[in-house]
């Protein structure tokens, strides 16, 4: 019985996570933390990418989506940057982002509380979420051109269809 009630638990806090983002504590660019479980798009799909100012690919793929993130936004996208960098470096996260001119919603995570939450080893690390906050695609890496495949994935679910 013991055995039981732990697999229905875990089975109801993964049913439970998998609707939008866990509850973890993260932070605005000004410092005031709440809780990512907030964050949501009813809109339309929602990109969550965890980065680093130190991180190259990071930095390489928020940019090559970019020019696309752009065209999407009539889709009704939305962006989520959040930042690991810690207490030394996270003081440059928002000079940083504003000086590369994305339009993208930037958060930190200095305490890797969201990131812990989501299983994310190492950034980059992209989540596509559906308008029900459902995680439909992943990738822990940075390949040139897997901005174009965002996108497409991104005008699928707009339009209402799912991904295989």
């Amino acid at each position: 019985m013991k055995h039981l009630s732990t697999l229905f638990l875990l089975a109801l806090s993964t049913a439970l996570w998998s609707q939008g983002l866990p509850k973890a504590d993260i932070q605005n660019l000004q410092g005031q933390s709440f809780d990512a479980a907030t964050l949501q798009n009813n809109d339309g799909p929602m990109i969550v990418s965890f980065w680093a100012t130190w991180c190259k690919p990071c930095i390489s793929e928020l940019n090559a989506f970019h020019d696309y993130y752009l065209d999407l936004e009539e889709t009704g996208v939305r962006v989520l940057a959040i930042s690991i960098d810690d207490a030394r470096t996270m003081n440059k996260v928002a000079p940083f982002a504003a000086g590369q001119g994305w339009g993208y919603d930037v958060y930190l995570d200095p305490n890797s509380n969201l990131r812990r939450a989501m299983g994310v080893n190492n950034v980059p690390h992209t989540f596509l979420l559906d308008a029900k906050g459902t995680i439909v695609w992943q990738a822990n890496k940075y390949v040139p051109g897997e901005e174009e495949e965002l996108a497409h994935k991104v005008e699928r679910l707009a339009a209402g269809e799912t991904l295989d």
